[in-house]
Formats: structure tokens, C-alpha cells, sequence
């Protein structure tokens, strides 16, 4: 089994940017399997790689169909030191 963590933020294109980004939020928390931790800059996904990948795909794709103009920055991390 490999863990990833994964760092992301979302930059909604948009004057009213907070409601996509706390809608994206609560759907990865929503994510058994996946540890969610958020600050004002990011938000951080720990697990196994099928779980976290599963779940970034399906909010990234929910959140790309409500949004019409959106970006991620992501970044993924193999073999995370366990806390």
C-alpha cells in the first residue's frame, strides 16, 4: 500500500471566490480513508494513493462542472513521513 499526502488549493476565477473553495472542502472531507487538514493557504490530504486519488478526481471534476472558471495547484508527495 503506498500513502500520499497531497497539498491543494483551488483558485476560483471569480469576485465571490469563498463558497467554491469551502464547497470543495467539505466534499474531500466528506472522503472516508482520506485525513483532511485545511489552512488559509491550502488544504492537505493524507492516505493510500487509490483512496486520495479517487477522491481528487471526482471533486476536482464536480467542482470543474460548478464553476466555470477554476484553478487547481497541486501538489503530491510519495512515501509521507507519518506523524
Amino acid at each position: 500500500m503506498m500513502k500520499v499526502a497531497v497539498d491543494i488549493s483551488l483558485y476560483p476565477l471569480d469576485a465571490d471566490f469563498i463558497p467554491p473553495i469551502d464547497d470543495v472542502i467539505e466534499r474531500l472531507n466528506a472522503h472516508a480513508g482520506c485525513d483532511v487538514v485545511s489552512n488559509p493557504m491550502s488544504t492537505q490530504l493524507r492516505g493510500e494513493y487509490d483512496v486520495v486519488m479517487a477522491a481528487l478526481n471526482q471533486e476536482i471534476r464536480t467542482t470543474f462542472d460548478r464553476v466555470p472558471k477554476a484553478v487547481f495547484a497541486i501538489k503530491i508527495l510519495n512515501n509521507p513521513i507519518s506523524d
